[in-house]
């Protein structure tokens, strides 16, 4: 068997997928994206594609060590993206062949379901608890929000309030029995978080996602030690040795993303990392169907996974959403809060080829907005 074509296919709202074709007719499918970059990370699927046409597509690992360090320069989020992608495309390619999904060539499924969260923004208390109530309504247990818009460098007594008014309203809208994620998206700097942290510890959220900045890799034990607000991070974290840091630090709950972080083979082995430093595992994934589909075989073969983020819904999913490019969107049925195991072969889903053509035809341009604070400075989105 050989890899015979590799195309991708730019579709809204702000995704990549790639096609990985072999002569026998079994096709993979993979999503290797950096949002707001798409066209960036094409061109470097494309590069990788030099090397792949003509190989043996079930030499997986052998393609993953190639793909990632045979040029002199390595690493980055461009190319560990155009990997994770092609890296995805090639799994599936495998449990076709061998006639099992893919969480059956990582070692076997560990659990039956898997549980999932979903997004409600958090720009206003009174968001939150409309936002919270209309998703528990559809029967799920946990939720992620927003836990600030820009802040400076050191928060005011009404920022510092607004921030815990809005987990607040979260907390009581979603009672004892539900968990709450609160997403500092980096715009926190150390001492505000070693200050808003043990504030927060009494409402109890699952956890905090990105409390500073992923650079700032030598703050992190301080912000992991000032209360028992369990930390995560890692969607801007592209491979294992990135983890390392935080990791020591004590960070609960690692979040590579399966598109970004080198794909199902090395968002695995982040995984047993984790699984050696206590840690557990809760993919980033606000992204499409391919990548969800992907993050989930992981989920069922790993034994520390906590729970796993999903697009449905979500504020950037304009025009297009999570289900629009599958031939049967019932794979991704969620059922109070849970996912099923797939058992299709391969990835577990089938992709609407035509609507992905169709999309390509139209492309797009997404852009991270820019922010800026009240004096004109740059503001981290």
């Amino acid at each position: 068997m050989k890899i015979t074509e590799i195309e991708t296919f730019l579709v809204a709202p702000r995704w990549l997928f790639c096609r990985v074709a072999t002569g026998e007719g079994v096709v993979g499918w993979g999503e290797p994206v950096i949002e707001g970059r798409a066209d960036t990370v094409r061109t470097a699927v494309h590069e990788l594609a030099d090397y792949l046409v003509g190989q043996d597509p079930l030499r997986i690992e052998d393609h993953w060590q190639v793909m990632t360090k045979s040029t002199f320069y390595r690493g980055g989020p461009v190319l560990s993206s155009a990997v994770a992608g092609l890296d995805q495309a090639l799994w599936d390619i495998a449990g076709q062949v061998y006639g099992a999904p893919v969480h059956a060539l990582l070692g076997g499924p560990v659990r039956d379901r898997v549980r999932m969260y979903t997004w409600v923004g958090g720009d206003e208390p009174a968001e939150v608890a409309d936002g919270i109530a209309a998703k528990v309504a559809e029967g799920f247990t946990a939720v992620k929000m927003n836990g600030t818009a820009a802040l400076g460098p050191i928060g005011t007594v009404a920022e510092t309030e607004d921030v815990l008014q809005r987990l607040a309203a979260a907390r009581e809208a979603l009672g004892p029995d539900r968990d709450v994620a609160v997403d500092f998206h980096g715009r926190v700097s150390p001492a505000n978080a070693r200050r808003l942290l043990p504030l927060m510890a009494p409402l109890h959220p699952l956890f905090v996602e990105e409390p500073v900045l992923p650079e700032l890799g030598a703050q992190f034990a301080s912000v992991v030690a000032c209360s028992s607000v369990p930390i995560a991070t890692g969607e801007r974290l592209f491979g294992r040795r990135e983890f390392v840091e935080p990791l020591a630090a004590g960070v609960s709950v690692v979040q590579p993303d399966i598109s970004h972080a080198g794909g199902i083979s090395e968002v695995r082995r982040i995984a047993a990392q984790a699984e050696v430093a206590g840690a557990s595992l809760a993919p980033h994934c606000p992204l499409g169907p391919i990548a969800l589909a992907a993050s989930l075989q992981v989920a069922f073969a790993t034994p520390n996974f906590l729970i796993q983020e999903q697009s449905l819904g979500i504020h950037y999913n304009v025009g297009n959403d999570l289900l629009d490019y599958l031939v049967d969107p019932a794979v991704f049925r969620f059922v109070d809060g849970y996912v099923e195991r797939p058992m299709a072969p391969g990835l577990g889903i089938a992709i609407d080829e035509a609507a992905v053509r169709r999309a390509d035809e139209a492309g797009h341009r997404w852009r991270a907005p820019v922010w800026r604070h009240r004096d004109g400075s740059f503001a981290e989105w």
